[in-house]
């Protein structure tokens, strides 16, 4: 058996029992970083990835950019890597299949596909046509021949779209059609996550950003929740890091942020340590 396709293999099994933290990284080195410090898997974050090009989240990489990005996240460690691909880079059926084949020619584990047109407001497709991507992109999925974890967002709560009972609505659809995981990003509550879990047999995906990263990883398995992921809040969290020790040097003279900082020679152990694990 190759080293990828054990990957798979592993991370299909973390999505069969309990729970499990999936960080997100947004280069090879935060990649790295991660997985020497104990990462299961890793899922690619499109905003933090945005980032690094020096471009706004949503809509502003291509297809080609992300599976490229992908691809070297992949090969920058050995653990098992899914790929956040906003809205599948098309809006019809058989772009987004196109999407998650692509995905599997350079070695992901795994894909998320949204729901949300990648337009001013975030609307979402119509029911029908959100179902029928959804369809097409499990089918393709299946059509690889290997383990491959396509998880299925409805990403109309947190973007204001629509309200719970039409997430769960659209997540009993996805189900049916072929996903994988589910995943209903930030909730109200806890207690409507746990709403959205027991309306459905298949695993679900929760964020532990904004209101829900107060909670713990135990609150998260009490939910019922299978995998935890936090999307672009490392990155965000790094960059205003960024944000308050430039302002603070430039602003005052304060160089005081920057003791902070971690070794060079720790960083390089991680590096190093992070390329190998798995």
């Amino acid at each position: 058996m190759t080293t990828l396709a054990l990957r798979h293999q592993q991370f299909e099994a973390l999505h069969k029992r309990g729970c499990f933290v999936i960080p997100n990284p947004w280069d090879i080195g935060s990649a790295r970083v991660m997985a020497a410090l104990g990462a299961q898997a890793l899922a690619t974050t499109s905003a933090g990835y945005a980032f690094t090009l020096g471009r706004p989240d949503m809509g502003h990489v291509t297809r080609e950019e992300a599976l490229i990005h992908a691809g070297t996240i992949v090969a920058a460690t050995t653990v098992p890597v899914s790929a956040d691909f906003e809205n599948g880079f098309a809006d019809d059926p058989d772009g987004v299949a196109e999407t998650v084949r692509l995905a599997g020619e350079v070695g992901l584990s795994g894909c998320s596909i949204e729901d949300t047109m990648m337009i001013d407001g975030s609307p979402a497709y119509p029911f029908q046509q959100a179902v029928d991507r959804v369809a097409a992109a499990a089918d393709a999925a299946r059509s690889l021949g290997r383990p491959f974890v396509f998880c299925a967002r409805a990403d109309g709560v947190m973007n204001g779209a629509y309200d719970v009972d039409e997430a769960i609505r659209r997540i009993r659809a996805f189900e049916a059609a072929g996903a994988d995981l589910l995943y209903v990003p930030l909730p109200p509550t806890m207690e409507s996550l746990v709403q959205i879990v027991k309306s459905v047999s298949k695993p679900v995906n929760a964020l532990a950003a904004g209101r829900f990263a107060r909670y713990s990883k135990s609150d998260f398995e009490a939910a019922g929740v299978r995998r935890i992921s936090v999307g672009s809040a490392i990155a965000r969290a790094t960059q205003q890091v960024l944000v308050d020790a430039t302002t603070a040097m430039l602003d005052d003279g304060d160089f005081s942020p920057l003791t902070k900082a971690a070794s060079g020679k720790a960083i390089d152990f991680m590096l190093q340590a992070g390329r190998d694990a798995g």
